[in-house]
This record gives structure tokens, sequence and C-alpha cells, in this order.
């Protein structure tokens, strides 16, 4: 399975790393060139010599998204730290590149809910985090 995320921060190289000791073919793609450290830290080897791909470029740009392989894509995976840039790739990449499994990273629990409703697998930490200590204080 090809994997393209979008975002090489905590999230997306830690997912990205996962996919690929899993045997999945994983293209990164971020705007700083410096992300890709993320990508090589507690490696024995680099991420390229692992499989690894990594684009460096804008995901709102579409050519940054070809390059990086959204053609070729089975899941893509939006995991930048903004809701805004997230939502409209992975509104590009649903739409316009009919890639089969969106996933997409929205911290405004009401803006997730209302993506999911559209379509969009969508991943709340912050509804999460809501979630979790509701539980803890209501507990008690």
């Amino acid at each position: 399975m090809f994997i393209l995320i979008v975002g090489a921060g905590r999230v997306g190289s830690a997912l990205a790393k996962r996919a690929l000791d899993a045997g999945h073919e994983v293209s990164v793609l971020d705007e700083d060139p410096l992300s890709h450290e993320r990508l090589d830290k507690d490696q024995s080897i680099s991420w390229e010599d692992a499989g690894g791909r990594f684009t460096v470029g804008t995901a709102l740009e579409i050519d940054g998204l070809i390059e990086a392989g959204i053609e070729q894509a089975d899941v893509f995976m939006a995991a930048t730290s903004g809701d805004n840039t997230n939502l409209v790739i992975a509104q590009l990449a649903q739409r316009r590149f009919k890639v089969p499994r969106v996933v997409v990273r929205v911290a405004d629990p009401g803006r997730a809910a209302w993506y999911a409703e559209q379509g969009l697998h969508t991943i709340c930490p912050t509804q999460h985090a809501i979630d979790e200590a509701e539980q803890v204080v209501l507990r008690t």
C-alpha cells in the first residue's frame, strides 16, 4: 500500500515510521527541509535507506502533491499543524485525486464533526482530550 503523509511533525513522522516498519511504501511531504530529521531520529539507517520518500514542498500547491506521489496514493494523511491546510488538502486528495482512503487531523471538534459528515475520516485530538477529561472529572 502506498501512503502519502503531509506534515512531518510529531504525528506525521511517527505514523510514517510505523507505516514503513509495517512494510508499506511511504512518502512524506513537508515544506520544512529540517523536518526530515524527525524521520531519521532514533533510526539505525536513514529514512531513504529504509525505503521512505521525502519531498520538500507545499501541499497547497498541486505540483508538490504530485511530486510526493499523490497520484499513486492508496491512503492520504493530512497531518500539518493547521486545520485549514489539512482540510483543503484532504478534500483535494479525496475529490481531485480520488485517493481511496483520506484521513485528516482537525483540532477544532465542531469542524471535525462537520467534515466527517462530508465523508472525510477525521481525527480530532482535542475532542479525544475533552472526552477523556470528562470521564475523569465526572467519575468523582
